[in-house]
Formats: C-alpha cells, sequence, structure tokens
C-alpha cells in the first residue's frame, strides 16, 4: 500500500486518533529528532512513526506531553523497530518508567548479518535494500517552528525504510539461524539501557585507565559533583567540567582553589566560581579510606596476560569475519585480554562477556581451548585476507 505523510501532529486530539491506529498494526517503526547540546537530558522535538498503511510526525513540542504514544508502544504485542534505539528507550523510560515489550533493533541486527557495526541508518538501508535515505537537513535545529516541508520529509526518511530493513533482516538471520543470538543480544542491549537511565556511573569519565587508586577516587568525587551541579543547572555535563579537566584535577591532587584555577581551561569553565567545591571534591577523594579506594581496571594484571590477549586478539577478527559478523559487535582486545584472565583465574567478578551466551559459542569456547593447548593456530595462507587456521591437537 502506498503511503501519505500525515501533516504534523500538534494536538492531543489527533494524537490519540493516531495511537487508535495503531493498535491494529504489528509492526511500528519509530526515530525521534532530538537536541541535546543545551540541556542536562536531551530535549525531544519530534517523533516519526512508521506502520504498513501510513507514516506520521509527532510534534512533540507542540504536544508537550507525548506519554499517551510511550504508553500504546508499550501496550500489545507489536514489534518496535528501531535504529540505534538507545536514546527513544531513554525518552519512553523517563517518561512512563517502562519499554516496549518487543524490541528490533536494525543496526543491532545488521551486525549480526554483515561485518560492519555500528552502522549508520544510511549504510544499512544501503547494504540490505539497495536504497539511499534522502539527506540535506543533518544540521536542522528542531526546536525551531515551522517547520519546513524539506525538513518533514527528511524527518520521515528516518522510519521510511524500517518495516523493510526489519523483513529483510528477519530473513536473514533466520537462514543462519541467528534468530536466538539477536533475540539474546537484544534482550541484554535493552536490560542495559533501563538500567543505565540516569545512573551515576563515573566509570565512563574519558582518560580515567592509567589513574592509580587514589587518583580515581579524586575523579569519582569529581565526577559525582558535575552531575549533580549539571542536572542541577540543567546544562550539558561536559559543557560545565571537560573530562580532561577532571583527568587532570585527579592526576595533580590539587586542593587549593588558586592552584585549580592555575590550570588551563579552568579559566574558562563555567565553574570557575566554585573553585572551593573543586577543591572539597578532591580533599574527600584524599581522605578516602584504603579500603573504599577504587581499584584500577589494569592493576595487577600479570605481563603474561597482556602478552596472551595480544597475541589471541587476531583470532577473534579472523572467526567474526568467516562468520560473517561484526567483529566490533562481538568483542573486542580487551574483552580477549578480560577472558584470559578469567580463564587464568585472575578474576574474582563475574563472567566477561565472551565467557558465556552467543559470544562463547562463537568465540570464547575456541580461546578456551586454545589456552588449554587443545587446538593451535597457525598461518594456513599469508596471502589471504584471514591467513590464520585453527587445529585441533591430537
Amino acid at each position: 500500500m502506498t503511503r501519505q505523510a500525515l501533516p504534523m501532529i500538534t494536538k492531543p486530539a489527533e494524537l490519540a486518533q493516531l495511537c487508535q491506529r495503531l493498535q491494529r498494526a504489528d509492526l511500528i517503526g519509530i526515530d525521534t529528532e532530538f537536541v541535546s547540546e543545551d540541556t542536562f537530558h536531551p530535549q525531544l522535538c519530534l517523533i516519526q512513526v512508521a506502520t504498513s498503511d501510513e507514516c506520521a510526525v509527532i510534534d512533540a513540542m507542540a504536544l508537550e506531553d507525548v506519554r499517551p504514544f510511550w504508553q500504546l508502544l508499550c501496550r500489545g504485542e507489536h514489534v518496535t523497530i528501531l535504529h540505534a534505539g538507545r536514546e527513544e528507550l531513554n525518552f519512553i523510560q523517563r517518561s512512563i518508567q517502562t519499554v516496549p515489550r518487543q524490541l528490533f533493533d536494525v543496526q543491532l541486527a545488521a551486525g549480526f548479518c554483515s561485518d560492519e557495526y555500528p552502522s549508520a541508518y544510511g549504510s544499512v538501508v544501503s547494504k540490505f535494500l539497495g536504497h539511499k535515505p534522502a539527506k540535506g537537513e543533518q544540521r536542522t535545529d528542531w526546536r525551531k517552528r515551522p517547520l519546513t516541508n524539506a525538513q518533514i520529509h527528511y524527518a520521515l526518511e528516518d522510519v521510511r525504510y524500517l518495516l523493510p530493513l526489519y523483513n529483510r533482516l528477519v530473513s536473514l538471520l533466520t537462514e543462519s539461524d541467528r534468530i536466538p543470538w539477536f533475540q539474546d543480544e537484544m534482550a541484554s542491549w535493552q536490560q542495559q539501557v533501563v538500567a543505565a537511565v540516569d545512573r551515576k556511573d563515573w566509570h565512563r569519565l574519558s582518560g580515567i585507565g592509567k589513574l592509580g587508586p587514589r587518583n580515581l577516587a579524586i575523579a569519582r568525587e569529581l565526577w559525582n559533583w558535575r552531575y549533580e551541579e549539571a542536572q542541577r543547572r540543567n546544562q550539558p555535563q561536559k559543557r560545565l567540567l571537560r573530562d580532561d579537566l577532571i583527568i587532570e584535577l585527579s592526576k595533580r591532587k590539587v586542593d587549593n582553589p588558586s592552584r585549580i584555577m592555575a590550570i588551563r581551561g579552568m579559566e574558562r569553565s563555567p565553574v570557575k566560581r566554585q573553585a572551593d567545591e573543586l577543591a572539597a571534591c578532591v580533599r574527600r577523594g584524599l581522605a578516602a579510606q584504603p579500603e573504599h579506594l577504587p581499584r584500577s581496571p589494569r592493576s595487577n594484571i600479570p605481563p603474561q596476560i597482556n602478552l596472551l590477549g595480544q597475541f589471541l586478539a587476531p583470532a577473534l577478527g579472523t572467526i567474526c569475519h568467516r562468520a560473517q559478523i561484526a567483529a566490533s559487535m562481538v568483542g573486542t582486545a580487551s574483552d580477549v585480554r578480560e577472558l584470559v584472565s578469567h580463564y587464568l583465574g585472575h578474576t574474582t567478578g563475574k563472567p566477561p562477556a565472551l565467557a558465556h551466551g552467543w559470544r562463547a559459542e562463537l568465540v570464547g569456547n575456541l580461546i578456551h581451548e586454545l589456552l588449554e593447548g587443545k587446538k593451535s593456530i597457525r598461518i594456513v595462507d599469508a596471502k589471504q585476507a584471514d591467513p590464520l587456521g585453527f587445529e585441533d591437537i591430537s
């Protein structure tokens, strides 16, 4: 059926009518347009919707309350289709504290059917459908009204291909017998996104990998202070105090306000008048009891683990390339190193990603056999793109 784009939905009655029609849909594709550079949480501007019968654009700024739409998505047995839908899930979770029952992320599914992940929407459409979505409005400020026809058309392009992508990718996943793998990964991804909503995760701070325990304690205090202050001001965290400045303060262990403000970059920071509060954060980190100090992720790692990790990391790439699955989705060199550390008994936490589930089936079990000497790696053909081979040791 030929789709006709509806005018923008700007009134509660129009939204209610759309939700009523959507109740009959088996597949609902969604995308959003938002602006994130000026507020603590991204500001939702538009919601684009696609079914087999219609496309629509919901003006979230005109409506103010789009909870009826989010509630519709979270009811029923339909499949909600997205591309890289982390922010969409965040909007839903923050609004109504739940998420749709059946999610299908085409970016994630594409990673099980190709060697590229994460892929941009246009790349996924081109690779699996042979089309090129229209471009031209990437730098639109979606807060401004009225929107032009070109802007609305561009917004609809982001949902136009979601249903055809769903059908194509489900077919490929079924042919390769990877539907269970995708479902496991989709469920895990969804749990991670939901758990991360508004979570104070200072470990995401860029540049902490080489900090010692005491420096990490200072970084933790500064990150937590920045989070609370940015939320109070409704500003992006990194605009308030950049990650590299937190790392520099943590390295120097400076708890004197004047010396803090002497660090290059601090004089232009929006928190330049709060040097006393930053100094207090540093002092709390310095005073933390030894048992409360964070551990560096690379502390006390035997040198052979790094060596084995570097040696075995190419095996992951080889296995994934031959299986036509994106290696970047399966794991990284760091994941291989964590797996080696786990098998050699140098970790006490939960098993690493490559040690369970579909990743173990694809990669982890083979690496375990290599570590136990049950298999060997050899160069099969140095002229090939994948020159490595794995053989049983008799």
